[in-house]
């Protein structure tokens, strides 16, 4: 199989882990994301010829397709989540504009003024997932068939707790909300923390899912979505509880959260517990500098800027990575990644650049 890369490596997901523990300076770099988005993956695996030999209606297609992908790319893992978790929330469709690999239907975004809850009517109407309804179907799939050299990241529709009560009540109401219906907010948020200690308690009977992964953005580009105060009241201990059954089970905690979380770094590494943070943005923090002030205390993830992986040539790219594993590749608690995540829009020779770089490096 051709690809585009240097060096052939071979997965690792002990040595992963304990990169994430900080556990030392790994002999290798190791890469992580949060996801690819879905056409990412179908153009990969056709440049790649991964789907020879997979039949078009196995109903483990897609795992199967997953696993070679995630090997091809030099990943430790594949993620995987509890399936049949359905909350419909109100959504505003648009043109996607991201070219070659744009979705037809388009792209969606969430209603940020009006939630489908914004009354205890609405509340207690809504149709919230149920336990028996979830599915380990892929997770069963992969406790089978997952390489001795590979672990599961359990993670996807999981841990949004600040994301859903902005999504379920919508952002705009949520700010009123939490002057004039604190009950109202604070019962959604015991819901979630219901739904989410059953995910990952289903997630942690699966002795391949090794890692945990919470994503929740709470933050913009000037500070937090909401006050600390209240991400300390409404979120953040659902967080620590996450973290809590993690660390029992013997798992780390990752988090992936956007914004500008300054005022409350203290609180996820202290309080909540989180062994890693994820999502970097240049105009926020470079991950190099959050390697510098957080890097004694946990790992930092990916931060690969995203405006830059998209607009920067080749040459650029690989000089980036190089110079952010010069900071952040000694002592451990740093994988290689973008900012944020592998969307349509991100050039896959930049992407592919990128990774490439890290199996050169040292």
């Amino acid at each position: 199989m051709d690809t585009p890369f240097a060096r052939e490596i071979r997965p690792d997901w002990e040595a992963l882990r304990d990169c994430l523990l900080r556990r030392g300076t790994p002999r290798r770099v190791h890469s992580i994301e949060l996801f690819l988005d879905g056409e990412v993956q179908a153009a990969l695996s056709t440049r790649f010829g991964l789907l020879a030999g997979l039949a078009a209606d196995d109903p483990f297609l897609a795992e199967k397709r997953t696993l070679r992908l995630q090997r091809v790319l030099g990943y430790d893992y594949v993620r995987q989540w509890v399936e049949g978790v359905a909350m419909p929330l109100r959504r505003q469709l648009v043109e996607d504009s991201a070219g070659a690999l744009s979705r037809a239907a388009g792209r969606s975004y969430v209603d940020e003024a009006r939630g489908p809850i914004t009354s205890w009517e609405e509340f207690e109407r809504y149709p919230w997932p149920q336990p028996a309804q979830f599915s380990t179907r892929a997770l069963e799939w992969y406790e089978r068939n997952l390489p001795d050299d590979m672990c599961v990241i359990g993670c996807g529709g999981f841990a949004h707790f600040a994301e859903h009560l902005t999504w379920l009540l919508g952002y705009e109401t949520l700010c009123y909300a939490l002057v004039d219906q604190r009950d109202l907010v604070k019962a959604i948020a015991d819901r979630l923390l219901e739904i989410n200690v059953a995910l990952i308690q289903r997630m942690l009977e699966f002795p391949c899912v090794k890692i945990i992964w919470g994503s929740d953005d709470m933050g913009f580009r000037g500070g937090t979505l909401i006050s600390p105060a209240d991400l300390r009241e409404f979120v953040l201990p659902a967080h620590r509880r996450m973290a809590t059954l993690a660390h029992a089970a013997g798992r780390p905690y990752l988090l992936h959260s956007c914004g500008k979380l300054t005022q409350i770094m203290d609180d996820l590494i202290d309080t909540v517990g989180i062994d890693a943070k994820h999502s970097f943005e240049d105009t926020i923090e470079d991950v190099r500098d959050a390697k510098r002030s957080y890097g004694q205390r946990i790992a930092v993830l990916g931060g690969i800027d995203l405006d830059f992986l998209c607009r920067a040539p080749e040459a650029e790219v690989r000089q980036r990575v190089r110079e952010t594993l010069a900071v952040c590749q000694p002592g451990g608690g740093y994988c290689l990644g973008t900012g944020n995540s592998v969307a349509n829009y991100v050039p896959l020779d930049n992407y592919l650049a990128m990774l490439d770089e890290g199996r050169r490096y040292g």
